[in-house]
């Protein structure tokens, strides 16, 4: 198996292919990112509000790989988005892992308390040692740019949902040009990628499946993807895409799947508006 992608941000190396613990409970997340690690994953992502960071960093312990050698991401829930209540839970959040993150992210944009109120906690969680980076998470482009405006540190990404049915052309340009990257959450929509015709064409051409093939067009783009399973076996179908390559026809014949309804989460706030395309 060839070995995986990495994007450097900020002077850091991050993993282009993570593995996510979204809904899963936690003895799930202790023995996926246990197996997701022991089948060569090195980037797991969790938050607060999952409420199994306690067994990811169980998980992590288990699989015996080194701690340096995994890039470990978390979240901060919206209700800790004034300045000493973000730095309690950043606190809080490396006591449950049992590590300090690599990576600490806002978890949805906010009107209240301010962004220069909570951008400057999130600085101060940096600061203080309780992450080593900082970014946010469904951001959109307009409150990317807002936020980096008010952020000494660079935000090295921004963690949306994305996959073939969205475009994401704006917030990818955004990201682009503030040095930044996008993540992407439910990167195989959710599993709706099995049963499309275009990706299945262009996977059997490769011999792969379409999960391979979906992931491996977002991380032809730069974008980092963090898919999540409950299932080993398809973990490690999930990694199995560094041996081969997408045409430049077959990530465009892709990219062509977006369209206006292709969101299937979607918990901004009302105040904010997401980019066109």
């Amino acid at each position: 198996m060839s070995e995986q992608l990495s994007l450097t941000i900020d002077g850091l190396s991050l993993p282009q292919l993570g593995f996510g613990t979204w809904q899963l409970e936690p003895a799930d997340a202790r023995r996926m990112v246990a197996e997701a690690l022991r089948i060569g994953y090195r980037h797991i992502d969790t938050a607060w509000i999952y409420k199994n960071e306690a067994a990811v960093g169980d998980g992590i312990r288990d699989s015996g790989v080194a701690r340096e050698d995994i890039w470990l991401t978390t979240k901060i829930w919206v209700a800790h988005f004034e300045h000493d209540a973000l730095l309690r839970q950043a606190e809080e959040s490396a006591a449950s892992l049992g590590f300090t993150p690599d990576l600490l992210l806002l978890h949805w944009p906010k009107t209240t308390p301010t962004f220069t109120e909570t951008l400057g906690a999130l600085n101060a969680a940096k600061d203080a040692g309780l992450t080593r980076s900082i970014g946010l998470s469904n951001f959109p482009s307009g409150q990317f740019r807002e936020a980096q405006r008010l952020s000494p540190a660079r935000l090295i990404t921004n963690q949306v949902e994305y996959h073939p049915y969205l475009s994401l052309k704006t917030l990818r340009a955004t990201a682009e040009d503030l040095g930044s990257s996008i993540t992407a959450w439910s990167p195989l929509a959710q599993g709706k990628i099995a049963d499309d015709a275009v990706i299945g064409e262009i996977a059997r051409a490769h011999g792969k499946s379409n999960g391979q093939v979906t992931l491996r067009w977002l991380v032809q783009q730069g974008v980092i993807a963090i898919p999540r399973t409950q299932k080993p076996e398809r973990a490690a179908e999930n990694f199995d895409i560094w041996d081969f390559e997408l045409a430049d026809e077959e990530m465009a014949r892709i990219h062509a799947l977006a369209r206006p309804d292709g969101r299937l989460g979607d918990w901004l706030d009302k105040d904010f508006k997401w980019d066109k395309d």
